[in-house]
């Protein structure tokens, strides 16, 4: 298999390239990064571009859609929730949906939580494009364009990604690979969930409103992301450490 990776700047988003082979056939997963490398390893390995398959609507994962589509004649591919956010989408996905290119077989995984049609991407059972609802040692946050819910993020990370198997190599949508087990392992959000750590549960404010702080962590950008419960409506989320001040 051949993964070639590219990452923004300004935004630390990635584009993946995953063919199949020399000569073969790929796919290009999220479009935010410089474009000039991608073309590069698709000239060099002589690939045929069949998709480009987006893990959600924001900007820094879609910037380049347009661009690939008119240069390698390829549909723009996204959850049929989001087909409405997507400046145009040409195949619509739900959960389960499979696309073929060549010898590489991938399964939509629908991943709720960062927003309403987040999803990841199982290339040949052994490699997970996780977006923005999973990275190296944190999490998506609940308070982007499109969000949902706390609930369907810890359920869409619990439930559904850490029920592949322990050595399936994660590629998220920012930054660094990582491994399922490892982030069983190491993700602090993962390890609360589990009833490893316990929580913080310290007062603060986040987003100017009073609330309890359950966990702080590092976020992939360098700064930290937080876990907080809202005094009002006991409401949790998952948001970023820059809007929680201490009490």
């Amino acid at each position: 298999m051949i993964i070639k990776k590219t990452m923004s700047d300004d935004y630390l988003s990635n584009t993946w390239l995953i063919g199949d082979k020399p000569g073969g056939h790929a796919v290009i997963i999220d479009t935010g990064a410089p474009m000039g490398p991608i073309v590069e390893a698709i000239e060099e390995h002589r690939l045929t571009v069949s998709h480009v398959l987006c893990t959600h609507h924001h900007i820094d994962h879609v910037s380049n859609n347009e661009e690939y589509k008119s240069k390698f004649g390829c549909p723009i591919c996204g959850h049929h929730k989001e087909a409405g956010m997507f400046q145009s989408l040409d195949v619509e996905l739900k959960d389960g949906d499979e696309v073929r290119a060549g010898d590489l077989h991938i399964r939509a995984v629908h991943c709720p939580g960062h927003t309403l049609g987040q999803l990841s991407f199982l290339i040949n059972e052994e490699r997970l494009f996780t977006g923005d609802t999973l990275f190296r040692r944190t999490v998506g946050g609940t308070r982007g364009p499109g969000h949902t819910t706390f609930e369907d993020i810890q359920h869409s990370i619990m439930e559904v990604l850490m029920k592949f198997k322990k050595e399936t190599i994660i590629h998220p949508g920012h930054m660094d690979p990582t491994t399922v087990e490892e982030e069983w392992e190491e993700n602090p959000f993962i390890r609360v969930w589990r009833g490893v750590d316990p929580t913080a549960d310290t007062r603060c404010t986040a987003f100017g409103e009073p609330a309890t702080l359950l966990l702080r962590a590092g976020d992939y950008d360098g700064g930290t992301k937080c876990w907080v419960r809202f005094d009002e409506g006991n409401k949790l989320d998952i948001v970023a450490g820059s809007q929680v001040k201490d009490a």
